[in-house]
């Protein structure tokens, strides 16, 4: 079986370096009999899924360049929380990648409490999005209670009035935007709802 090996660290976390992990994983792929494709270190926050090693071993993984993920522990591979954390996980499988926590013994794409496993993480992971919406609302509701006005801000009637003008002398909504210092956007919005009235 060939495996690639990922291996992180926060840049926060002094004093730690991914030499911590890697011994302990080569040996562990060793000892199983596993060959190992290559090693992904690095040093990076693991909240974005925007770290290097992270995007080339999913581009490597789609390619199906090794059978298996070995990495140190859920958090090392991910600290995005559960849903995006069982979203990469899933697409790793969807593409007939394993994946193998070495410290977290039950957390194995292969072992015998694989669906067990994957289930518990789908619920986290519908738990999590159910929380952030609930935030979210809630955060909104606190907004409007102290009188901000949610939403795009309204455009001066005598800029609409401008707009309208310049665009029926023929003016393109690029130089109307950039002459009024508007949004494309905005003066589409605008030039549009002149046409259908």
């Amino acid at each position: 079986m060939r495996v690639a090996i990922y291996a992180r660290v926060s840049t926060r976390d002094k004093g730690q370096t991914t030499e911590n992990q890697l011994p302990d994983l080569r040996r562990y792929a060793e000892v199983q009999g596993w060959s190992i494709y290559k090693e992904y270190s690095e040093e990076e926050s693991g909240g974005t899924a925007k770290r290097s090693q992270f995007q080339q071993l999913f581009a490597d993984a789609h390619q199906r360049r090794f059978d298996l993920v070995l990495f140190w522990s859920l958090d090392r591979f991910s600290r995005e929380g559960a849903l995006p954390t069982l979203q990469h996980l899933n697409q790793l499988e969807q593409w007939g990648v394993g994946y193998k926590s070495f410290t977290e013994q039950y957390l194995d794409s292969t072992g015998l409490f694989k669906d067990a496993i994957v289930s518990i993480l789908a619920t986290l992971g519908k738990q999590e999005r159910v929380r952030l919406s609930e935030r979210t609302k809630a955060g909104l509701a606190r907004t409007r209670a102290k009188g901000t006005i949610l939403g795009r801000r309204a455009i001066d009637p005598r800029v609409v009035e401008q707009i309208r003008n310049l665009g029926a002398q023929g003016k393109s909504e690029r130089a109307i935007a950039s002459a009024l210092g508007v949004s494309k956007g905005a003066v589409g919005k605008y030039l549009k709802v002149e046409v259908a009235s």
